[in-house]
């Protein structure tokens, strides 16, 4: 070979060194260190990066790097980000690939019960079910259902192929007591002399419908004399499941006047005419601070809220009147009947019980229902208590009526008035800015002279006053 040959070739391998070398070092790939490579993810679990680091030829271009995520967190599928980093006009780029899966099973809820009695020869009617999955949605209608004699079983698959099954046992026998339902009120009082004639029961079963007619009743009940007397009513159905009910009957004397029935030495607090903001949840604040019970007499005014606070702190609320309109309260037994059940309504409505603790409006021994209904307190006297109401008067008066409207008036009318060797049942309003800022004082002095504090219950003796109409 010449040296003009070599001479060339020597020179044509340098150039392709360096082509090569400039190609090399423009197009060398950098280094992307991915950590934990692609990832698989959970649905409903949040994509967190968990980091790279890219070099090239020992040189750190981390912080350069571009971060392109296109995955959409609410859908199962396979998704890829892209690191791009752009080094002497050249990008480079690498993925990773994101699995987003669905190994969650539905699940099957029965409605009723998995263990399920049966009527006996009877076909089980199918109660229903509810399917949630943390993906799919509506999958009610792709549950398969498996119907043996014995069992149902009930299978359903979502899209990722996760499958649930559950099974709901069928057992044909009656263990269900029956269910009987008194007529009117299961505790009436009845006054001595007034004929009492029961209003029966009626009854249910879960697999023999009506069994009315099978109801047996035991117990009689002598009105000459008082007494508590008991009527039982007993129902048997066909699988020999038997219930009880019983009404009382009290027999009681016609009390012209009652002014010292209770147990001595308690004080029932009683008020009537509310609820009130600003003055009646103070007298409750108070009320729960002292650990006292109460009584409240509400009407047809003030906010619900009250009503249902006085219930929650486990205060009586009774029954006093919705419209305090003594015209129109009084002018008839209807009518008085009218307006008690409205209030009585408002009370159930807020409290979810049915209230059959009243107090008249005037109390029992008023005589201004004269002007409306000659007689009429007599009468109600008398059917409100046939109802299975309990009526309650007072035996002392704080005056907050009208006879003081000072705190003063109020504290002292009370306890001068209080007696150790009855029950004293006191007459207040929580509409009343100086009754609410006597209360207080009243309970301290109670408690100081050893009284005992209660609300009124259907078992609370009755405090009546003469009738005078």
């Amino acid at each position: 070979m010449s040296k003009k040959n070599i001479i060339i070739i020597g020179i044509s391998t340098f150039l392709i060194l360096c082509i090569t070398g400039i190609l090399v070092f423009f197009f060398w790939p950098a280094h992307f260190d991915l950590t934990k490579g692609n990832i698989i993810l959970k649905y409903g679990d949040t994509y967190e990066e968990p980091g790279y680091h890219v070099t090239r030829f020992g040189k750190n271009y981390t912080k350069y790097v571009k971060v392109k995520n296109n995955i959409n967190q609410k859908k199962i599928g396979t998704y890829s980000i892209t690191y791009s980093v752009k080094i002497n006009r050249i990008t480079f780029k690498k993925n990773r690939i994101v699995k987003i899966i669905d190994d969650e099973k539905p699940k099957i809820v029965l409605n009723g019960s998995e263990n399920t009695d049966v009527c006996p020869n009877t076909e089980y009617k199918e109660e229903g079910y509810t399917v949630t999955d943390n993906y799919d949605k509506n999958l009610e209608k792709k549950v398969k259902i498996d119907v043996k004699a014995e069992e149902i079983n009930y299978t359903v698959s979502d899209s990722s192929k996760n499958k649930t099954k559950i099974k709901r046992t069928l057992t044909y026998q009656d263990k269900t007591k029956p269910v009987i339902t008194i007529k009117g009120s299961s505790n009436i009082n009845v006054y001595v002399g007034i004929a009492y004639k029961d209003e029966g029961a009626t009854a249910t079963d879960n697999c023999d419908g009506d069994i009315t007619k099978d109801i047996k009743t035991s117990g009689t009940v002598d009105t000459t004399k008082t007494g508590t007397y008991k009527i039982n009513y007993t129902v048997k159905d066909k699988a020999k499941n038997e219930q009880t009910a019983t009404r009382t009957i009290n027999v009681i004397n016609r009390q012209t006047s009652s002014l010292d029935n209770g147990k001595p030495g308690t004080i029932y607090l009683t008020f009537d005419d509310g609820p009130r903001d600003g003055t009646t949840n103070i007298i409750l604040d108070i009320l729960k601070e002292e650990k006292v019970p109460a009584t409240f007499f509400v009407t047809s005014s003030g906010p619900d809220n009250l009503i249902k606070r006085e219930y929650d702190e486990g205060h009586t609320v009774a029954l006093h009147t919705s419209t305090h309109d003594y015209s129109k309260v009084y002018s008839s037994d209807e009518s008085f009947y009218e307006d008690l059940t409205n209030i009585q309504n408002r009370v159930k409505r807020i409290t979810g019980e049915t209230s059959m603790i009243i107090r008249f409006p005037g109390g029992s021994s008023n005589t201004v229902s004269k002007k409306y209904s000659p007689g009429i307190m007599t009468r109600l006297t008398q059917s409100a208590l046939e109802k299975g109401f309990r009526y309650y008067d007072w035996n002392i008066s704080s005056g907050d009526a009208g006879e003081t409207t000072a705190s003063s008036g109020v504290y002292n009318n009370v306890v001068n008035r209080l007696k150790k060797e009855r029950a004293n049942m006191i007459l207040m309003h929580d509409i009343k800015p100086y009754t609410r800022d006597a209360l207080r004082q009243i309970i301290k002095f109670g408690k100081e002279n050893g009284y005992t504090f209660e609300k009124i219950t259907m078992d609370t003796p009755m405090i009546t006053q003469r009738v005078n109409n």
